[in-house]
């Protein structure tokens, strides 16, 4: 089974999307991400990815608020990413109410600290966030490609206990063109145990089966924004064909 997981990006306290990780293809979506949150919940949604991009710009935590926010007016099971460098970033986001975080640019910048957070959390509350341009991973809000193939990436930190990614295909995020297939397709052939998130370009219930074709290659969730803030995409048809996986 698929777990559909609906994405709110914060700028300003604000809900927003990017298009291609641009901060220059911005859309404010709507000015309460607490609201929005609650319309998660109302139809059945039951995990939110929560993502701070002031924090993923200004390199520490920025929106800490807003998750405070959402995790004590709502029972979503919110995973937490963008800003975060530091152990004390990683206090205040799980004191603030994660039950996981994602690190992709720490885990690319400071292995060291990733590492640590891995053995002192548990490979249940640390999620590697593994974001590629042309299958060559991106860091700090995707504003630069590093030297390392996606691949190569996760082989590091699936031998160190992660057991959980999220992975976006920045060329497809936000623009509705369909999910990565082939991408998701070539991770899982070479890692089989991992639980995979598939994030950025689905766009309709098409995609969602798409997706399900290749669930049980290790597929476990999907994450999707600017299709539901649009209404291409309705939650609750989206999950029951998820459901169906």
């Amino acid at each position: 089974m698929i777990t559909i997981i609906p994405a709110i990006d914060l700028i300003d306290a604000k809900c927003v999307r990017l298009s291609q990780g641009d901060y220059n293809q911005k859309t404010v979506y709507n000015e309460n991400p607490l609201e929005v949150a609650k319309m998660f919940e109302d139809a059945g949604i039951t995990r939110l990815h929560l993502v701070d991009l002031d924090g993923a710009k200004a390199k520490h935590i920025v929106n800490h608020k807003v998750l405070e926010l959402i995790a004590s007016k709502t029972k979503l099971i919110i995973d937490f990413g963008g800003g975060l460098k530091s152990d004390e970033d990683l206090r205040i986001a799980f004191e603030s109410g994660a039950q996981m975080v994602t690190g992709g640019s720490i885990a690319v910048k400071d292995r060291e600290t990733f590492l640590h957070w891995i053995e002192t959390y548990g490979p249940e509350k640390i999620i590697l966030g593994a974001d590629a341009k042309d299958k060559m991973i991106a860091v700090s809000g995707w504003q630069e490609v590093s030297e390392l193939s996606i691949l190569e990436f996760i082989e590091s930190y699936t031998s160190k206990g992660i057991r959980q990614v999220i992975s976006t295909d920045i060329a497809r995020d936000g623009m509705l063109t369909g999910p990565s297939i082939d991408l998701y397709r070539e991770i899982m052939a070479q890692f089989p145990e991992l639980g995979l998130i598939a994030s950025g370009g689905i766009a309709c219930i098409k995609d969602v089966k798409a997706l399900c074709a290749v669930a049980g290659e290790g597929i476990t969730g999907a994450i999707t924004g600017r299709a539901i803030y649009e209404g291409k995409l309705d939650f609750r048809q989206a999950q029951a064909e998820a459901d169906k996986c």
